[in-house]
């Protein structure tokens, strides 16, 4: 009996050693069936997050810098787009440039004029054979604000005032009534030269300070412009080039506006001066003329 439970005591030890590593392995099964549960929500978890975007929205930064930020870039858009200050330079600049092309045509007209008049007077002025005779050419309608008419009408009634005066200006008056005609034809003279520059101080200011008008503008453009920039936190060349766009057309408009300007200026200064070298040879002429008609007696 004793043996028999020895026999049954050794087989329990030995089924015992045989099933602990079953039961050892048997708690770790939930664990490993918990494992795909727990790592389950780790693709959520991978799925990277938005990143924070540094740089800012083209069409805000282009608002921001006085750009439109999209669209095609014209000089109506980029005047249209421009700031308050650069508009203001851009319309004075586009005014003197209009003011500058109108005195052009003004001026053409009125050299053209004033030569084919002056031509018809001299032509009259020559056939004259008294001081009667260059008088009544000089003052008649026709010819009214010519300026070699006006020198001839101014030196022949200082002849006619000494004349009248009693004076004998075909003798011993002679050398002082021809003085006083010489007199009389330079203060014509004198006042020719400010009615034929008349517009000329303009152009010559307009020439002179439109460049530097139209850079003011695009100083002050690009100044802002770098104030968006610096705001905006970008440096995006298709995002602040509008705005420096619009302050370089302020340039370009003030060159537009000073080139004309000054060929008109040289253009017209050389027409003043020949027709004050025709008027010198006439003032020449007349008291010539005079001087022969008093010698003679008529």
């Amino acid at each position: 009996m004793i043996k028999t439970n020895t026999l049954l005591a050794l087989a329990g030890a030995a089924v015992l050693m045989a099933g602990s590593p079953a039961l050892a392995q048997a708690p770790a099964a939930p664990d490993a069936a918990a494992a795909p549960a727990a790592a389950a929500p780790a693709p959520a978890a991978a799925t990277p997050a938005p990143a924070a975007t540094t740089e800012a929205d083209p069409e805000s930064v282009g608002d921001a810098v006085g750009g439109s930020g999209h669209g095609d870039i014209t000089p109506i858009s980029m005047f249209m787009e421009a700031g308050i200050v650069v508009k203001i330079v851009m319309i004075g600049l586009l005014l003197a440039s209009i003011f500058s092309w109108t005195l052009l045509l003004i001026k053409l007209l009125e050299f053209g004029g004033l030569n084919r008049k002056t031509d018809q007077f001299l032509e009259a002025f020559r056939g004259a054979r008294t001081i009667a005779d260059m008088r009544r050419v000089a003052t008649s309608d026709e010819f009214d604000g010519n300026p070699l008419a006006d020198m001839a009408a101014a030196a022949t009634d200082e002849i006619e005032l000494s004349r009248q005066a009693g004076l004998n200006i075909h003798g011993d008056h002679a050398d002082s009534a021809l003085l006083r005609a010489q007199q009389a034809v330079a203060a014509v003279q004198a006042g020719l030269a400010a009615r034929l520059s008349g517009g000329q101080q303009f152009l010559a200011s307009t020439g002179s300070t439109g460049p530097f008008v139209g850079l003011f503008g695009t100083v002050y453009g690009i100044m802002n412009s770098f104030i968006g920039i610096a705001q905006s936190n970008t440096t995006n060349l298709a995002v602040v080039a509008p705005g420096i766009a619009e302050a370089l057309l302020a340039t370009g408009i003030g060159l537009f506006a000073a080139i004309p300007a000054v060929i008109f200026y040289n253009y017209f200064n050389t027409r003043i001066s020949a027709y004050g070298t025709r008027s010198d040879g006439f003032s020449a002429e007349l008291i010539n003329a005079i001087s022969r008609q008093l010698d003679k007696g008529a």
